[in-house]
């Protein structure tokens, strides 16, 4: 199949599975787009929202409809990192053996990630970055397609240990979920209280989730583009010379350049699934709030003013 002819089928199944997803997840469009772009770029994502958002509702949906394996974690104060990569046991022949973790898996739903301690989160880093653990020294590779989508709740502050910001940064997209309108959340209360089941047909396998994400990063990006992308996370430093008045006033920390790379990155897959063969500025600006978001650190000043990050960040285009 020529690129051309993937573009044009990834356009379609891309319609197709939001269309499969809607079976059952009413709402919370902008949610699913950011997280089908985290799985195309190959990219993790942080879920942020209040209770009963459909949060764990949304990666179990997504997770079927990709037709990928899918393993959730939920996150405790007394969680250990064994719990989650694996641990050696001796076996009846006093060998030691191995017994893998939920961790190999391709979609990993690491629940309330706040809820747990630093040593814990950290177990995950080494997964989500290197996509391989380490365990007794033995060096463990993971199924690919591989995915962290994690869960946080932004309002319930008191047991959690928030993430430090080099995790954070490990996430493509930081997504926030939005309380449902009023049809909506009508439309919800009729599908949840009634018998009716809605099952979702898996449309992709796991060879061909890979595949797209290579066909991504075959997409060319004119210069320009990628300039714009480098300036633009560099406004968001204070002390760079890029930097605006807005940003010198209400920002301590921007972002780093990993985020230059989600951005381009993002702003492919972005093209691709609306039937560009090339990504533009609009791309960038579309994909920009929720990969910048979670790199760029407040001052009091900012949330004295309640200016948010949403705002700061349009406020560089």
């Amino acid at each position: 199949m020529s690129d051309v002819a993937a573009v044009n089928n990834l356009v379609e199944k891309y319609t197709q599975i939001k269309q499969e997803i809607s079976k059952v997840i009413v709402g919370q469009e902008t949610a699913v787009n950011f997280t089908l772009l985290s799985v195309f770029c190959g990219g993790h994502s942080l879920l942020i929202g209040v209770p009963g958002l459909a949060k764990t509702l949304l990666v179990n949906t997504i997770s079927n409809a990709l037709g990928l394996h899918f393993k959730r974690i939920q996150f405790t104060p007394d969680l250990m990192p064994s719990d989650i990569l694996g641990s050696e046991i001796l076996d009846e022949n006093r060998q030691f053996k191995f017994i893998k973790g939920p961790i190999f898996s391709n979609i990993i739903l690491a629940d309330e990630i706040n809820r747990t301690p630093p040593k814990t989160q950290a177990a995950l880093l080494e997964a989500m970055q290197e996509r391989s653990v380490t365990i007794a020294g033995h060096h463990y590779k993971l199924d690919l397609p591989f995915f962290v989508l994690a869960t946080q709740n932004p309002i319930e502050q008191e047991g959690t240990y928030p993430l430090p910001e080099a995790q954070l940064d490990r996430f493509m997209f930081s997504i926030n979920l939005e309380y449902p309108t009023f049809n909506e959340e009508v439309q919800v209360v009729k599908n949840t209280t009634s018998i009716l089941e809605q099952q979702v047909k898996p449309l992709f396998s796991a060879q061909e989730i890979i595949d797209i994400q290579k066909l991504i990063r075959k997409v060319p990006v004119a210069d320009n583009v990628v300039e714009y992308a480098v300036k633009l996370v560099g406004k968001t430093r204070p002390k760079s010379n890029e930097a605006t008045d807005l940003v010198q006033k209400y920002i301590d920390w921007g972002a780093g350049p990993r985020a230059s790379q989600n951005l381009v990155l993002a702003a492919k897959a972005h093209a691709i699934v609306n039937g560009k063969y090339s990504p533009d500025i609009e791309d960038v600006q579309a994909v920009s709030v929720p990969i910048l978001s979670h790199r760029i650190v407040k001052n009091y000043k900012a949330e004295a003013e309640n200016i948010t990050t949403k705002e700061l960040i349009e406020s560089l285009f």
